[in-house]
């Protein structure tokens, strides 16, 4: 889930190419279009996409709009040029944000950020696409609309793709009982504010998306790590009910985090709202400016407060845990659901740990030993794999919902530069499918050309091409496999799940057979791989993850 860590790794094999346009944008009066706000001009893209950028769809969230619902996006006069992102919304910039001028560590964006990015075929008009409505990850503290594309999807597949923004961090998501005080409507005393941001998103999507030729009654959400997470989220409150038709989840989480422990009344963490509200005052909740809210957040000793993502606040999500939700389809929005990992999660994040990998000439990653990193991340991905897709997916068949498909991504072909091996050291890592499903290859800056070597392009936009067909078909039909020339079966008794790769490493197929954690322990227990030390490690970090599984992991490797 924070996938802009591996960015500072990527900088020392070649700098960044930032946020740059690679040719002024000009605004194109065919892309003429009207929506509540007023009428708006965007601009044709090298696909022939048209594009419209940065579109309201809430007003700002500054000061007395500051931990309440979203509300309505001004009206402007004259036509609006939406040929600029908006501005992100606020956030501590890290390694992973490219844009010029930007310093790591600094409070960047705006509260006025609540936008959407708009992308369509160039014959749209008048007809009603599929609509496919994208959320960003980065740990529900970072990230924006404008780090990802959606020309090529929706100039390749037919279809509209929106991709908008929501309040990141302690702005998007805080627990209080101040702020039932001077509540205007029930969502005010809310705690999930960036989730009412994604929900006031979909309302907007309902109402205007019909001027960009969508189809405001068949909406896909999909969304990677934490846009995955969010996504669940959606799919779980009852105030997102007939916004959207299906639902996609990448390398995404079902967790969440009690009202009590969000609000400092249990758990074992520091809370940050009961010091918040000391170090801020209650009574500035709504006059202080955004960085005196997150300095309010900033621990004594350096770095920042661990956050509550996705809390259990009875209003916009159930008062139990989310993955309850998904046992019945009386429970959540029971749509079609389309859930998967990258076989290699982890390795993201792995290499930057310093007691998996070393650098040589301090530039350099390779891994320390080779089996050890392979295996830590083995295990660990399998856990993600388990957590973000069997066991919900088994959740809801047993519940009687049986409109769920998985997946998992393989391509671990990334090129090399000199002593490090992209295909050892990320593999199919967290984040990588993106591209895929986008059809552009833009990831990681002008690291790219190392990650996408030119002799594997053939390759990669085949499997680009048909990992795009099938998230289309999904959107278009509630099947991804219709009218596609492999079939993807739902995931029943059988456990069937899509494996995406090149024909080289075994291709498209399905593969069947749930994971689960006695095959994590018992395969991790007789990995001859690895010593019995770094196996309690190995199990050791499944556990803080995943404390349920703490019993049958003691039981096979006693390692205390």
């Amino acid at each position: 889930m924070r996938q802009f860590m591996i960015a500072t790794a990527m900088i020392t094999l070649a700098a960044c190419g930032g946020d740059k346009e690679p040719a002024p944008i000009v605004a194109a009066e065919v892309t003429q279009k009207t929506v509540a706000g007023g009428d708006l001009v965007g601009f044709v893209a090298p696909s022939g996409a048209h594009v419209w950028r940065g579109v309201s769809f809430a007003a700002s969230t500054a000061f007395e709009n500051r931990w309440r619902a979203p509300r309505p996006a001004p009206a402007w006069e004259g036509v609006r040029n939406a040929t600029t992102f908006a501005p992100l919304c606020p956030q501590i910039a890290n390694a992973f944000t490219q844009i010029e001028d930007i310093t790591y560590g600094d409070l960047i964006g705006s509260e006025d950020c609540l936008a959407a990015d708009i992308y369509a075929p160039p014959d749209a008009a008048g007809k009603a696409l599929p609509v496919m409505v994208w959320i960003h990850g980065g740990s529900n503290v970072s990230g924006g609309s404008r780090f990802y594309d959606g020309a090529n999807l929706a100039a390749n597949e037919n279809v509209i793709v929106v991709s908008v923004q929501y309040r990141l961090g302690p702005l998007g998501w805080f627990a209080h009982d101040a702020l039932k005080q001077g509540a205007e409507v029930p969502e005010d005393a809310a705690a999930n504010f960036g989730t009412l941001d994604l929900i006031a998103s979909l309302q907007w999507v309902r109402d205007n998306i019909g001027a960009f030729g969508g189809d405001a009654d068949n909406v896909t959400i999909f969304g990677e790590s934490a846009g995955g997470h969010n996504v669940a989220s959606l799919l779980a409150s009852p105030l997102a009910a007939g916004l959207f038709h299906r639902a996609i989840i990448q390398s995404g989480s079902f967790d969440s985090t009690s009202m009590s422990d969000a609000t400092g009344e249990t758990g074992d963490l520091p809370n940050p709202s009961r010091e918040v509200a000391t170090r801020l005052g209650v009574q500035n909740f709504h006059t202080a400016t955004a960085q005196q809210v997150f300095d309010a957040y900033t621990l004594d000793g350096g770095g920042f407060m661990e956050l509550p993502r996705v809390i259990q606040d009875g209003i916009v999500l159930p008062a139990s845990p989310l993955r309850d939700a998904f046992a019945s389809p009386e429970t959540f929005n029971a749509v079609p659901i389309m859930t998967g990992t990258n076989r290699d999660e982890m390795k993201l994040f792995y290499l930057l740990d310093e007691r998996l990998t070393k650098k040589i000439l301090g530039t350099f990653y390779v891994a320390r030993d080779q089996d050890l990193y392979d295996a830590a991340s083995d295990y660990s991905g399998r856990n993600w794999r388990l957590r973000a897709v069997d066991r919900p997916a088994i959740r809801m068949r047993a519940g009687g919902h049986e409109a769920v498909y998985a997946y998992r991504f393989d391509w671990d072909e990334g090129g090399r530069f000199l002593w490090t091996d992209f295909s050892k050291l990320l593999g199919a890592a967290h984040a990588l499918e993106i591209p895929f499903v986008f059809n552009k290859f833009a990831l990681l800056g002008d690291a790219d050309k190392v990650l996408f070597k030119k002799n594997t392009f053939e390759t990669r936009d085949a499997l680009s091409k048909t990992m795009g067909k099938y998230w289309a078909s999904f959107a278009r039909n509630g099947a991804p496999a219709r009218g596609q020339k492999a079939d993807w079966p739902v995931y029943g008794a059988d456990a069937a799940v899509m494996i995406f790769d090149t024909p080289k490493d075994g291709g498209v197929r399905v593969e069947r057979g749930a994971e689960s954690i006695d095959k994590i322990v018992g395969d991790l227990e007789a990995d001859a791989r690895i010593a019995a030390a770094e196996k309690c490690e190995i199990a050791q970090a499944i556990i803080d993850w995943t404390p349920e599984v703490a019993g049958p992991m003691s039981v096979a490797l006693p390692c205390r």
